[in-house]
């Protein structure tokens, strides 16, 4: 793109890309979306029910320690090549995600396993979509001029994020529930293809250099963290040598990576930006955003499913509420902020809601309707709009203009490694009470077989149980899944605490300044 290039060329110019860079965004968006609501009938073939958490993590796993490593070769080897090259990795992990538990794999006995390792290569590939699509919009359009690009964005994201269940549960009710995985490869081609023919972006190298070190003791320690949460009291007692080993990796690793960050010509994570408290407070409050949201929402579609008795397509439709009031609300929220430059009580405000609707999750049981779940869910869709948009805005107006990219992008890592942390340690909760509750109604033997078989969670498997099993099975999953949103109230309610010591300091890029063209329009993501 030409340096002189005026506003309504740029803008023809990159309405041109905009499409393919919005699809490979939305391949990110929509695949977490269609698994999860898909997930009851792959356990419901694939068994391993106690590793059902980990093929939400094993993907935000990947997507996590790679986002940083990412940008980095970006900067170094071109943009658009690196872009094309995650679009395609994430293309051959969902073929292969799809493909696990098939005869050519060997039948369905070890395709649980085998969908976490190919849901972890997905992962490393949706690392490179977001961050290069906000990366490549950076390369192509002014800072002045982004705002009006965030919209249609944010846009995008918004339908993304609320087709994502209804297409998720249609798929698995109408196809394979691998159509959930091969149904990216469409929209993936035609990104490429886009993106191959329309992306011109300078061709340069730099002198860049990417922290390895940095990257591989981040990976090493917070992938420990994760095992720990995930085998800890459930495959291995808490005071085994695998999990004491863990936590002795994730030390070393962790305490290692702090030095290296300060030596390190061009880090993974700079340390200087967490002297800033607000930037170290929305952190600590994406963290937990990530934590609660993910962590718990995954379970909301197997509850529907499983005991209000749903169809996929349904479930996914029942989502809508959480998805429309998220979508309202942070688009209200977006344009107050920008009209009075307050920001404050947003991110109190929707910790103190999302709060609220964990508590009202938690009261779920068998006799709950459905017409009540998604009162509830809508609440959360309150918080989460309240939060999302904020949390990143306050981590760029909390740095210099020269560290917008680091504030973005580790604002997306805490978000993230929050999600990754929080489906492990409620997935454990999960899976030591369904057995202890199974356990108590229905007996020992009875209850390990039922918590960790997985095939009752197809609803034709279920019906075929006898009554008082079927009965008591309902009973100790809804507790169950009462209990993670029990121990999510706990990390909610973090959030307006650490939000309250925020200090509101003016954005950049208000009024007075856009008129003398001082500074860029703060972005909204």
């Amino acid at each position: 793109m030409k340096e002189t290039a005026t506003a309504p060329e740029r803008r023809r110019e990159v309405m041109v890309v905009l499409p393919g860079l919005m699809l490979a965004m939305v391949l990110a968006m929509l695949d977490n979306m269609i698994v999860g609501t898909a997930m009851p009938r792959i356990v419901g073939e694939l068994g391993g029910l106690a590793h059902l958490s980990w093929v939400v993590t094993a993907y935000v796993l990947g997507t996590t320690v790679s986002t940083p490593i990412w940008g980095k070769i970006g900067d170094l080897y071109g943009r658009k090549t690196i872009f094309l090259a995650s679009i395609v990795i994430f293309m051959v992990g969902s073929v292969l995600c799809g493909m696990a538990g098939s005869e050519m794999f060997g039948g369905p006995a070890d395709g649980m396993a085998q969908l976490i390792g190919f849901r972890a290569l997905q992962g490393l590939g949706a690392g490179g979509l977001m961050v290069n699509a906000m990366a490549i919009i950076g390369d192509l359009v002014p800072p002045r001029e982004r705002g009006q690009y965030q919209g249609i964005m944010a846009g995008v994201m918004s339908l993304a994020m609320i087709a994502g269940p209804f297409v998720g549960g249609f798929i698995t009710d109408h196809l394979d529930w691998r159509w959930a995985f091969y149904v990216n490869l469409p929209i993936g081609f035609v990104a490429l293809a886009v993106l191959a023919a329309k992306l011109k972006l300078p061709k340069y190298r730099t002198e860049h250099r990417i922290d390895w070190l940095g990257a591989v003791l981040l990976s090493v320690g917070i992938t420990a963290l994760v095992l720990i949460t995930t085998w800890g009291g459930n495959d291995y007692e808490w005071g085994s040598p695998q999990i004491l080993g863990l936590a002795a990796t994730a030390v070393v690793a962790l305490a290692l990576f702090v030095p290296v960050q300060l030596r390190a010509a061009e880090p993974i994570m700079p340390l200087n930006v967490f002297r800033n408290r607000n930037f170290t407070l929305i952190s600590l409050v994406g963290f937990l955003l990530g934590f609660a949201m993910f962590g718990a929402i995954n379970f909301l579609p197997l509850f529907q499913q499983t005991v209000q008795g749903a169809s996929a397509t349904n479930s996914g439709l029942l989502l809508l509420p959480m998805m429309a009031s998220a979508m309202v609300i942070s688009l209200f929220v977006g344009r107050a902020i920008t009209k009075t430059g307050k920001y404050k009580m947003y991110p109190v405000l929707g910790g103190v809601i999302m709060a609220i609707a964990m508590w009202l999750l938690s009261t779920m049981d068998v006799d709950t309707p459905s017409w009540r779940t998604g009162v509830y869910i809508a609440v959360l869709g309150l918080g989460m709009g309240f939060l999302m948009q904020t949390t990143m805005l306050i981590a760029q107006n909390s740095v210099e203009q020269k560290d917008l990219g680091v504030a973005s992008s580790a604002s997306t890592f805490f978000r993230s490694i929050g999600g990754s942390f929080g489906v492990s340690l409620f997935g454990a909760v999960f899976n030591n009470q369904l057995t202890a509750n199974l356990s108590s109604k229905l007996g020992p033997v009875a209850g390990e077989k039922l918590a960790s078989g997985g095939g009752q969670f197809n609803p034709a498997a279920l019906h075929q149980l006898p009554a008082n099993v079927r009965t008591g099975f309902l009973e100790s999953l809804a507790v169950s899944i009462g209990s993670v949103f029990s121990w999510a109230i706990l990390f909610a309610v973090l959030v307006p605490v650490f939000a309250v010591f925020i200090k509101e300091i003016p954005l950049r890029g208000g009024p007075e300044e856009a008129a003398e063209d001082k500074a860029p329009v703060p972005v909204l993501d």
